[in-house]
């Protein structure tokens, strides 16, 4: 397969420096390095900017100038648990040390085309407006939780937000088919905090006075909402997934990855394992993990648990499990605190993967035709995992949170049942329309192309490019 972005590298590109801003959580991070490598592959010299929080370890990227920016933010932000409140600090914090930070860039380097950052850190839409320079978004999960993020202040003014009954948890949201009312990003909140308004409109309002937009998935898969998303977002936009199918994820991870499980798959029959992770951010109480537990147990398939320490409320790591559990783990499982997931994902013992619907790991299951249980937590996930059960139909969602008799009926659908074949042969012909658009004439080939172009069309250092 030519999936490599390195060839046709424009004379022009190679004098352009592109400087990208993540949002410090590892499921951004990812993708933006992965795309950081891609932009370098077309010619372009790469500058990343990060805040403290989070902070890749540069020497790692030797292939990249970084530059630090304070954020403000107090050592222990991350065990606060305010996802909100800590999105918006850092967009207020780095206003400042963003602008001083990119005015040093732009006064020493002549060869500066556009900032792309992530959807996620909107203040630097006005700093970049201030300094005049392009800016580009990246939005790192799927187009269709982008169109349901950008429908909240509507759905907000139609009652959605107020006085959420349980009753009403499943009825169809008529405006965004087939989401359902707990689908809703920020509903799980039952009322809609100001500051969560605050950060929706901004991020919305942020990308739709960018230069353009880039998205981590491909036309195969979210062409009907590619329609729907170039009505509401006039610019420029770039569908270049699956990132990780040019670069490996695995470089940018800022958790120590275990490859003993995959000496353990190696023991393992094809197609018999199911794998489960959570992502790098999910939290779960312990009575939660008794129901996964057991609902492993009973299933009777062999299993490769991802357990990030402090993941469970609580405990250090396993303290809060059942001690007979941790004998069938002995038996017939493994317990990891983090894996090598793209390669777990393809090894051929694999036959599901149980996930929490981050898009990365949506992405990374579907380019390996392998079939998802879904579960949900927050963000983009809940309309994500809506879409892989009922639109793509690659997996099975968990709707009614975590209860073991659902967890072990879904795993032996997914595994042993006719339902669970059906779901790896769509799986399957998916990933072969992954390795075509990502061939010289794909699509996702052509709008890397489209991209590089735009970006080798900035003016140098400082000159504002307009939006289509």
């Amino acid at each position: 397969m030519d999936n490599n972005p390195s060839k046709a590298i424009s004379q022009h590109a190679r004098t352009r420096r592109v400087i990208l801003f993540p949002f410090p959580f590892q499921g951004h991070i990812s993708p933006m390095i992965q795309l950081a490598n891609i932009l370098r592959s077309k010619g372009f010299t790469i500058s990343i900017l990060h805040t403290q929080f989070n902070s890749p370890d540069p020497s790692r990227y030797p292939q990249f100038t970084f530059h630090l920016i304070p954020d403000g933010l107090p050592e222990d932000q991350a065990s606060k648990g305010d996802l909100a409140g800590l999105i918006d600090r850092l967009n207020t914090n780095c206003v400042g040390p963003t602008r001083e930070c990119l005015g040093k860039l732009l006064s020493t380097h002549d060869d500066v085309a556009c900032m792309v950052t992530d959807a996620m850190m909107y203040s630097s839409q006005s700093v970049a407006e201030d300094l005049g320079i392009p800016r580009i978004v990246l939005r790192t999960s799927s187009v269709c939780s982008f169109l349901a993020f950008a429908s909240v202040p509507v759905l907000l003014e139609k009652g959605y937000f107020s006085d959420i009954l349980d009753s009403r948890r499943e009825d169809p949201v008529l405006e965004l088919p087939p989401l359902r009312v707990k689908d809703i990003p920020g509903i799980q909140t039952r009322n809609l905090i100001d500051v969560e308004l605050k950060i929706i409109r901004s991020m919305v309002e942020g990308t739709k006075t960018a230069s353009g937009l880039i998205f981590n998935t491909f036309q195969d898969l979210e062409e009907p909402n590619l329609a729907n998303l170039k009505e509401h977002f006039r610019i420029p936009t770039f569908l270049i997934g699956p990132f990780h199918k040019f670069f490996s994820a695995a470089s940018s991870s800022l958790l120590t990855q275990d490859r003993s499980s995959i000496s353990w798959l190696d023991t393992q029959k094809p197609s018999s394992v199911i794998y489960v992770s959570f992502g790098s951010a999910a939290k779960m109480d312990e009575k939660d993990v008794r129901e996964v537990a057991w609902g492993l147990a009973h299933s009777m398939q062999p299993f490769l648990w991802v357990v990030r320490p402090g993941s469970v409320q609580g405990s250090a790591w396993l303290e809060s499990f059942p001690n007979e559990f941790l004998e069938v783990v002995s038996k017939r499982g493994c317990i990891v605190k983090w894996a090598p997931q793209q390669e777990v994902l393809s090894h051929p013992a694999v036959g599901g993967f149980w996930t929490h619907s981050g898009w990365n790991s949506v992405l990374e299951s579907i380019c390996e035709g392998v079939p998802m249980i879904c579960s949900s937590l927050f963000a983009d996930q809940p309309v994500n995992s809506r879409y892989v059960s009922d639109v793509w139909q690659l997996g099975i969602k968990l709707e009614y949170g975590l209860k073991r008799e659902e967890i072990e009926s879904a795993i032996r659908k997914i595994m042993l049942d006719r339902q669970g074949q059906e779901i790896r042969e769509r799986a399957l012909h998916l990933k072969e329309k992954i390795d075509v658009s990502l061939k010289t004439d794909g699509f996702s080939s052509q709008s890397l192309n489209a991209l590089s172009d735009l970006i080798s069309s900035f003016k140098s250092s400082g000159v504002s490019v307009g939006s289509e």
